[in-house]
């Protein structure tokens, strides 16, 4: 239980600081600036606010219904999340992961809060030749390798048998 209660706040505080100190710097720097490019075009920052979730999905739904969806039902999942972490049996990676997902949802939630219209800040996107990212965050990508390291960490779990562990964190 101390392992993940450590592991929660040494990866959420960082996290979020990390993801508003970047948006903060996003909205001086980048707001109304257009778009730059670097890496020969790999990274563009641009700026963007999202009314809604996953690029963009819910927008166009009206301001309270946006307000009870992407913040009282993300609050709620995000205590559901930090009670995940504390009470199901996970190794070390899916914690971690847990963590990362909880830290990234606890960054845009703050977003949501405290910016007018309810809207997520949003300033980088990747491009390679034809391909492209939507415009995301650092809360996002503290979310997306969140998911992925859950799944791996619950994946190497249950493939795992009991004489070949992932090192996991005991639930007392």
């Amino acid at each position: 239980m101390r392992f993940r209660l450590l592991a929660l706040l040494g990866i959420l505080l960082p996290t979020v600081a990390c993801d508003q100190a970047t948006k903060a710097m996003a909205v001086a720097d980048l707001k109304g600036a257009g778009m730059s490019q670097h890496f020969g075009g790999l990274v563009r920052l641009v700026y963007a606010e999202n009314p809604g979730a996953f690029l963009g999905l819910g927008r166009d739904l009206p301001d309270e219904v946006r307000l009870v969806i992407f913040s009282m039902a993300v609050a709620i999942a995000l205590l559901a999340g930090v009670v995940f972490i504390a009470k199901t049996p996970l190794g070390r990676v899916a914690v971690v992961g847990a963590a990362l997902l909880v830290a990234g949802g606890v960054g845009n939630l703050v977003d949501r809060v405290f910016r007018p219209g309810h809207r997520v800040v949003d300033f980088m996107q990747l491009r390679a030749g034809p391909l492209q990212t939507g415009i995301f965050n650092v809360a996002d990508i503290a979310i997306m390798v969140g998911a992925g390291m859950v799944m791996v960490g619950t994946w190497r779990r249950r493939k795992d048998t009991p004489e070949r562990d992932i090192d996991p964190v005991p639930v007392q």
